[in-house]
């Protein structure tokens, strides 16, 4: 079994905060990881109309202590306090995660507002989303993104669409079980998804009998007894921050249980894109988080 590290990087305070120590973690650990980065402004302030439209959103928040996760700066971004760039606003940063050996790819442009307007978007402005972190990206680090994650698990055709145009290597928008070829309608794309396969530290605690002090027993367990390769989706805002602890805890376990960690990209090293499975993409609720994501369905052929 191999453990693939996926660090989704939100908000503003994140990058600022959150990335540094995490590189500091994976160094300390000799391992390499995957970061995808939000581009555009940290608009995290206005998700809380998600108390409103989103059912398990408070309780969800409540189970995670979201103000000591995310910090009162960042609650407020966007409202009552600017809206400060994420990754366009940290170039240095974007190099830094680069310059240390990690792969690096986009997510999304707005975070807040893709996760909550992008399904209701006309193809052409879900495809800009994407597009202009991209653009932003290029600048910063002097070549095009080729990996991408999708903000909160959602996508739709017109993404998917995108990823092609960018000559994507592979994405990770999705939730499932192994690497596949997704389809959305008629259209199965050739840019290969890698999945998040694990629960995430903010949907586990508090749920089933888990809490802090053993998420990172619960979360190995887990990972070997499916049998296959994991992907674990971590964030800077949590485990780069006031879960810190947890994280390194997972690496130590994975150290001693002699299971390597690696970047997302390594799960398709020597594998054809052609003979992945095609899974259809559908939109479900996932346990501890709020809100329809995109998940893998039934593939066409074994795996």
């Amino acid at each position: 079994m191999r453990f693939a590290l996926k660090v989704d990087v939100d908000t503003r305070r994140g990058i600022d905060e959150g990335v540094p120590r995490l590189l500091e973690v994976l160094a300390e650990a000799g391992v390499r990881a995957s970061f995808f980065v939000a581009m555009g402004p940290d608009n995290s302030g206005k998700a809380v109309i998600r108390a409103f439209r989103r059912r398990g959103f408070v309780g969800k928040m409540v189970r995670t202590n979201a103000i000591r996760m995310y910090g009162l700066r960042t609650a407020l971004s966007g409202t009552l306090l600017p809206a400060r760039l994420v990754g366009a606003g940290r170039p240095d940063r974007l190099r830094q995660i680069a310059d240390a050996g990690h792969e690096i790819g986009v997510h999304g442009w707005d975070h807040t507002f893709w996760q909550d307007h992008l399904l209701d978007l006309p193809p052409s402005e879900a495809a800009a989303e994407l597009r202009k972190a991209a653009t932003f990206f290029e600048g910063a680090v002097g070549r095009p993104p080729d990996c991408a994650s999708a903000p909160a698990w959602v996508m739709t055709a017109a993404v998917l669409e995108e990823e092609v145009r960018l000559r994507l290597r592979f994405a990770s928008d999705t939730r499932g079980s192994f690497p596949f070829r997704p389809r959305i309608g008629g259209l199965v794309s050739p840019i290969p998804q890698v999945p998040t396969t694990l629960p995430t530290l903010d949907e586990a605690i508090g749920l089933d009998g888990t809490r802090e002090r053993n998420f990172a027993e619960s979360i190995v367990a887990r990972a070997r007894e499916s049998g296959r390769d994991a992907v674990f989706t971590l964030h800077a805002e949590a485990e780069g921050m006031s879960y810190r602890h947890c994280f390194e805890e997972i690496l130590a376990r994975l150290r001693d249980a002699g299971a390597p960690c690696v970047p997302c990209g390594a799960l398709l090293e020597g594998v054809r894109t052609a003979e992945l499975p095609a899974s259809n993409v559908v939109m479900r609720e996932v346990p501890g988080r709020a809100g329809l994501l995109a998940c893998q369905g039934e593939p066409t052929h074994g795996y």
